[in-house]
């Protein structure tokens, strides 16, 4: 019985020194073979994305049912960060974005590459529309069929449903954005369909800072956010946000500023909540010190004058340029900005996003 011990002992510690001889081995450094490469997707595209749009029908999401196909080229990336899980496509009629669902698409969908878009079994919906008070309208989308009804689209989530119905072509020249003024803005009411800059990559020129933000901040990002109780709004006014985002560590510096300590918690009908300095929302904060424990990053809008019009200029908190100062001669009125970005609209307001900061160019 000893010599069987004996054995499995042996067995075993020889077993152990080889997990440790390998574990230890020099790790392989050298160049993988590169990967074979994928060949372009040539598709015949049937519809354009102004008509595919006109087909959508509000407040219906209609999940489609016809072999239709789009084309256009990509105009925007995901690498500076702001723009998230998805990304917009345009032909000569219109622009789009394609709800995918994943990080990192600057890797397979590149600025200027032809991609088509399989639309059958998919949803077309749209985002930020709103009536009664709102008004207005938001973007028609490309999408999946959302399973909790939160929303008209929802994201292509699998690899399955993306590789069904996405497909990359011929890579070519970046979108060349077309350059508009006061009166080729969207009204309200537009949409792709009726506007042929909605969704399309732009350049607006000479936009003045009209010293305003809007912000709405959830007191914990991890409850309920359509809680009255949870939710703060920083607008009407800058609230001394001079940045074009903030980020966890921005929004905490903002907050222990002091600068938003008056403004009340809660929505528009419902401001029972304390104010931020003083919140007085059970389950949510009690304390300044509550509303700071749950910091998070938060996109900004920044408002911008075009003549008349009024500009949103739609920044993420988790971009690369989130936490970048807006130049003192744009804040005081002394210098305007040039603005390249994606022309949206919600519940009727005019919404652009840009790729990266260099899309900004501030006039002497």
């Amino acid at each position: 019985m000893k010599k069987i011990v004996t054995i499995l002992a042996l067995i075993i510690a020889l077993s152990a020194c080889n997990s440790l001889r390998e574990e230890f081995q020099p790790v392989f450094t050298a160049n993988y073979d590169a990967p074979e490469a994928v060949a372009p997707a040539h598709l015949t595209s049937n519809i354009t994305i102004a008509d595919l749009c006109k087909l959508y029908k509000q407040g219906q999401p209609w999940n489609i049912d016809r072999d239709l196909i789009i084309e256009g080229k990509v105009s925007t990336t995901d690498q500076p960060g702001n723009f998230y899980k998805s990304f917009y496509i345009q032909d000569e009629t219109a622009g789009i974005e394609i709800k995918m669902g994943k990080n990192g698409l600057y890797n397979t969908y590149k600025e200027g590459q032809t991609v088509y878009v399989r639309c059958f079994g998919l949803t077309l919906g749209m985002y930020g529309f709103k009536s009664g008070n709102y008004g207005g309208q938001g973007m028609v989308q490309v999408g999946y069929e959302d399973p909790t009804g939160s929303y008209e689209t929802a994201y292509l989530e699998s690899s399955y449903l993306i590789d069904s119905h996405v497909f990359g072509g011929e890579q070519g020249e970046k979108v060349v954005p077309a350059v508009i003024t006061e009166k080729q803005l969207p009204a309200t009411y537009d949409t792709q369909a009726t506007n042929e800059y909605v969704g399309k990559l732009v350049t607006l020129k000479g936009l003045k800072y009209a010293n305003e933000v809007f912000c709405l901040i959830y007191i914990n990002s991890n409850k309920d956010k359509s809680m009255s109780p949870n939710r703060i709004f920083l607008s009407d006014q800058t609230w001394g946000v001079t940045t074009w985002a903030m980020s966890e560590n921005k929004f905490k510096e903002y907050l222990d500023s002091g600068a938003w300590d008056s403004i009340k918690i809660g929505n528009a009908n419902d401001y029972n909540y304390g104010t931020v300095g003083n919140p007085s929302s059970p389950g949510f904060a009690t304390s300044k010190a509550e509303i700071r424990a749950h910091a998070a990053a938060y996109s900004v809008s920044q408002y911008f004058k075009m003549g008349n019009r009024e500009i949103q200029l739609r920044t993420s908190g988790y971009s690369k340029f989130g936490d970048a100062e807006i130049p003192q001669a744009v804040l005081d009125g002394s210098a305007t900005v040039d603005i390249t970005g994606i022309l949206t609209l919600y519940q009727g307001s005019i919404q652009v996003t840009v790729n990266s900061l260099d899309d900004i160019v501030v006039n002497d």
